[in-house]
């Protein structure tokens, strides 16, 4: 006898097929898994024995194969010994064939027979959703499939439930969404005192969704600043949610079944690996980058992190997606991040302090910028200074703007941008940075004044064509948070002043 289940294997994010093949025949007592599994597959044949054993059944004394087509796809996971397990009951007679038909199928099993959670369960739910599948799961899954809308959910809590459910003498009942998750964000740019400048640049990045760059000596509060920018991004709508909670579910990282709004904001140690922060890997898992997706990525102490790793950000700082090449797939992931990037001035982080002056200037510096290149810096919009701040001022500067003040003008300057593409028929972008080509041109609008300095200013410094256009983009997000339609030379003025840096 033979009997198929459907379930799946990932390429990234891409859900892959894979027709489950199982077949018990005549001949020497043998368990076999054909069809390239790895090491957890492999495994399983004990697992789905022992629950099994669980039932009070045990595995027939013949040959039982199990065959995962198609056989030159590597398949990865312990998702496949619910599948296995259930396969080898529907020959067994127990599970009826027809009850499976319908349904994608992916779990881990305990020896118990319990069935335990794995990753990955939302995109899978979301691709039953397009190809008009239910969804079997562990029970502990079942309200993060529940957010891709299906109406076919199992989730049973352990192999005898789904048993009783799949023969209908026990029904399981459909999982509900979790209540989405609560914004738990409790620091307020009202408790960084001075740093106005900073604070103005940092709403215009978020505004935008423009890259930026602090320099300034230790202690200035740089990281102060950039852990609070989330605090004054407008939440993610519930397509960026979905699209962020995947990316956390096959990582393994989704913590909570319910959907959070609030944008990640991921801040790696400077010690990170390329595979670490690109993604990669033997599975091909995503990396810092694309679990930023939506969000911010803060490097703080840029200039420390190894050269080929900050090389690798500058495609995916373009395209909004990383393509990982591997010698047996070629995985993408997207990553349309925002980069929030803080340093010192040299390597003891006190150049031009007349109070501390640095010991080896201008060597020191010069070998420390030296670290991050010129392509990649072409790719920042905002590079500001963030001097020290003096006790007296620490002491006598009252609290500034609090978050959901900024905040609520970040939402118009966006809403303004959202209405703006919609109206030119765009739909795949949402800010600022995101412009090119003929979009650029056709909504950012100058003014003749503001046109001649960008011209002028632009020939004058030899800036790139990449430079020209982000600084167009940022005049236009300046003008969006002062509500005017048109750039003026005010604007692109201000744009200018945060591309230049007497350090860069």
């Amino acid at each position: 006898m033979l009997t198929h289940i459907n379930t799946l294997t990932f390429n990234g994010l891409e859900i892959q097929r894979v027709d489950l093949q199982a077949q018990i025949s005549s001949g020497l007592p043998n368990f076999i898994i054909v069809g390239l599994p790895d090491k957890a597959i492999a495994e399983s044949k004990e697992r789905v024995r022992a629950a099994v054993q669980s039932l009070g059944l045990q595995l027939p004394p013949k040959r039982i194969v199990i065959n995962l087509a198609p056989a030159d796809l590597l398949k990865e996971g312990s998702h496949f010994d619910l599948p296995i397990a259930l396969g080898i009951l529907s020959v067994m007679g127990i599970v009826p064939a027809a009850a499976l038909n319908d349904y994608m199928v992916m779990g881990e099993l305990g020896l118990d027979g319990a069935i335990l959670p794995v990753n990955g369960v939302l995109p899978v739910a979301v691709q039953a959703a397009k190809d008009c599948l239910g969804l079997i799961c562990p029970a502990a899954c079942g309200a993060e499939a529940s957010w891709a809308g299906l109406q076919k959910i199992a989730a049973a809590p352990n192999l005898q439930c789904l048993i009783n459910h799949l023969q209908n003498t026990e029904f399981l009942p459909l999982p509900a969404p979790a209540q989405p998750a609560i914004d738990d964000i409790t620091l307020d740019m009202a408790d960084v005192k001075g740093q106005e400048t900073a604070k103005r640049a940092l709403e215009i990045a978020a505004a935008g969704g423009h890259n930026m760059l602090m320099v300034g000596p230790p202690g200035s509060g740089k990281s102060m600043l950039a852990a609070r920018l989330p605090s004054i991004l407008p939440p993610m709508t519930v397509e960026e949610a979905l699209a962020t909670a995947m990316i956390k579910s096959v990582a393994g990282e989704l913590k909570t079944s319910g959907l959070s709004f609030t944008r990640p904001f991921r801040d790696p140690h400077h010690s990170a690996s390329t595979p670490a922060l690109v993604g990669g890997g033997r599975r091909g898992t995503p990396g810092e980058i694309s679990l930023a997706h939506n969000g911010v990525l803060f490097l703080d102490e840029l200039p420390e992190f190894n050269r080929p790793t900050l090389e690798a950000l500058r495609q995916p700082l373009e395209n909004g997606s990383v393509q990982i090449s591997r010698v047996n797939a070629h995985t993408v992931f997207p990553s349309d991040f925002q980069l929030i990037a803080a340093m010192n001035p040299c390597r003891c982080g006190y150049l031009g302090n007349k109070d501390k002056e640095c010991s080896r200037a201008p060597l020191c510096a010069k070998e420390y910028m030296s670290k991050i290149s010129g392509p990649l810096l072409d790719r920042i919009d905002i590079k500001i200074e963030v001097p020290a701040v003096s006790p007296w001022d620490l002491a006598g500067a009252k609290r500034g703007e609090t978050s959901a003040t900024i905040r609520s003008r970040v939402i118009a300057a966006r809403k303004i941008q959202a209405d703006r593409l919609a109206a030119a028929g765009e739909t795949s972008i949402c800010t600022n940075a995101r412009l090119k080509g003929k979009l650029l041109e056709d909504l950012c609008v100058m003014d003749p004044e503001a046109e001649t300095l960008l011209i002028t200013f632009a020939d004058q410094n030899k800036l790139s064509a990449r430079a020209y256009h982000r600084t167009l983009r940022l005049a236009r997000t300046i003008a969006d948070l002062q509500n005017e339609s048109k750039i003026r030379k005010l604007h692109i003025a201000e744009a200018l002043s945060y591309r230049q840096s007497q350090y860069f």
